[in-house]
């Protein structure tokens, strides 16, 4: 697909400040990907990350950060947040993301949970690190009605991403999402399994896509109908904060798998990692954890996230799909209030705390981060391992899944 167009406006301060400071370590290229491609036809790589929820202590580091490089829009600039995993997204052929919020207005108010209404410069900094479009079907999606889904898809098209779960109107809802990846034309799907409580209006089916395997095989036919040759399915789904596949997951995969022609399912929701599972020659990621979040009460497995790397090769009328992995952390400083901590302004007792809020790639920050402390470096071999040990066990390493770059001695 043709990258768009850097947008030097925000994200060259930003990376420029993450750079200095060290507060983002490894922007060199990736290891793995520069291998040679395997033979066969045409080939392309996908790289879809998990949830974006985008909490209070995110906007307030937004603001913070925007102080200092100058940045941003309406005082807040989240492009340091997430520099770090600029150079994998970037690098791909395709990248997805899952915006789970619902956007307001660039000067706010903005809200948390339960009913998330976020700064639509998040959609901006999404763009500006190479994230070509974005799974918007979530329990979130009606938490502000059809006017925060419009805010929502505005805000996307405003940043140059396209985007699919959610629709403005009709038309919109029933056009299949098909981008143009390297010559082959690639759908995405996306799909959620509740709201919330809140019902979808009768007056507008359209406005988000419900879960049901009759819909989903549905929206892959009309897919295919209008050219698609790859159908990519993104799923909110399973049990939050649960690192196994529930029961509905596991079936609803199988089904997917043994009734659809859908070539790759990538599942969020349950702000932890969970397994990868070839399920009948279809790779399924039932969750891909956090990619950037905050939550109110970390849970330690709430900061690590994964991004998948899939790489398509055509091979006679089908596609091979080779799967790797690269494990991401989000950084949190000590909360002000607990005792024996201050404010990421200040000076805290604990010389070696983190001070502020940053999403990195962990294999990166361990090979270029000279400046990292103990603490961080055994944070992010943790962060590794755990995942690591989370996507293989369902039996993966069988299929060859594997890391894009390996931990460095």
């Amino acid at each position: 697909m043709t990258r768009r167009p850097a947008r030097p406006h925000i994200l060259r301060a930003s990376l420029a400040l993450a750079l200095l400071t060290g507060a983002v370590a490894g922007c060199g290229l990736l290891d793995a990907s520069d291998d040679a491609p395997a033979a066969g036809g045409r080939s392309f790589t996908v790289a879809a990350a998990g949830d974006i929820l985008i909490h209070t202590q995110l906007v307030d580091q937004a603001a913070k950060d925007a102080k200092v490089t100058g940045g941003g829009e309406k005082g807040l600039d989240f492009g340091p947040v997430m520099a770090g995993v600029k150079p994998v997204i970037d690098k791909a052929d395709l990248a997805i993301c899952h915006m789970e919020p619902v956007v307001g207005t660039p000067e706010g108010p903005f809200q948390s949970y339960p009913d998330f209404l976020v700064p639509p410069q998040i959609t901006t900094v999404i763009g500006d690190i190479g994230y070509d479009t974005c799974s918007t079907a979530s329990n979130h999606s009606l938490d502000h009605g059809a006017a925060g889904v419009k805010r929502t898809l505005d805000a996307l098209d405003k940043a140059g991403v396209k985007h699919t779960g959610s629709a403005r109107n009709r038309t919109e809802a029933e056009t299949p999402l098909i981008v143009d990846v390297k010559g082959v034309k690639v759908a995405q799907l996306s799909f959620a399994g509740g709201f919330n409580g809140r019902e979808v209006p009768e007056d507008k089916p359209w406005l988000v896509n419900q879960t049901s395997f009759e819909n989903i095989s549905a929206a892959e036919r009309a897919a295919r109908k209008a050219g698609a040759e790859v159908v990519i399915l993104s799923i909110h789904w399973g049990r939050e904060h649960q690192p196994e596949p529930n029961a509905f997951q596991l079936r609803m995969a199988r089904r997917i798998a043994r009734e659809t022609d859908i070539d790759l399912v990538i599942g969020h929701h349950a702000h932890v990692v969970q397994p990868m599972e070839k399920v009948d020659g279809t790779w399924v990621a039932y969750g891909l954890g956090n990619q950037l979040a905050r939550h109110d009460v970390p849970s330690g497995l709430s900061e690590e996230g994964v991004i998948g790397w899939f790489e398509f090769t055509e091979r006679g009328e089908g596609w091979d799909v080779r799967a790797r992995y690269v494990p991401t952390f989000v950084d949190i400083p000590p909360d002000p209030e607990e005792p024996g901590t201050a404010p990421n302004d200040e000076k805290s007792d604990d010389e070696g705390a983190v001070r502020d809020h940053r999403l990195v790639d962990v294999v990166a920050a361990l090979r270029d981060g000279e400046s990292l402390t103990g603490e961080q470096r055994s944070r992010y071999r943790l962060a590794f391992e755990r995942t690591q040990g989370t996507l293989l066990n369902r039996g993966a390493a069988k299929d060859d899944l594997r890391p894009l770059n390996d931990l460095p001695d």
